[in-house]
């Protein structure tokens, strides 16, 4: 896998994903850090377009979404092609999301995990590899907007 990796967030997520940032660069991965910068309030589809934009055309194989509950991020994220943000919480979710679903996008509340649990679930995320088989047909259908 690319040791590169995008990474948005909102204001309500901000301070979550400075300290995901560290954990990155303590993995050894190239960040490209999309904003926001700070704790001043922003609209989070900007973040999350950026984010997706990147994925779905292929400069990065892989990003990771912040905002206050992962929610609108993970809706702004799948209206991209190709993209498969899965909104993850605990590490079972964020393992099955690359084993059956090849998510591309991880996102996560920052109000709804705390540091511990969020480094178990990029942990997790980023180390699991994609099952294919059965599962690529589904992945497919995805696509399939028709």
């Amino acid at each position: 896998m690319d040791k590169k990796i995008i990474i948005g967030s909102d204001h309500a997520a901000f301070e979550l994903k400075e300290k995901i940032k560290d954990l990155l660069i303590g993995l050894g991965y190239e960040i490209e850090d999309v904003g926001t910068h700070g704790i001043a309030s922003v609209n989070y589809p900007d973040f999350g377009k950026k984010v997706a934009g990147a994925v779905s055309d292929g400069t990065f194989e892989r990003g990771i979404l912040l905002c206050g509950t992962g929610i609108g991020m993970t809706m702004q994220a799948n209206r991209f092609k190709g993209v498969r943000a899965a909104l993850c919480a605990d590490i079972l979710s964020a393992r099955l999301s690359r084993q059956h679903n090849d998510a591309n996008i991880l996102v996560m509340g920052g109000r709804m995990v705390g540091d511990i649990l969020a480094f178990e679930v990029v942990r997790e995320w980023l180390a699991t590899p994609f099952d294919g088989g059965r599962h690529l047909d589904r992945i497919r259908s995805l696509d399939d907007l028709g």
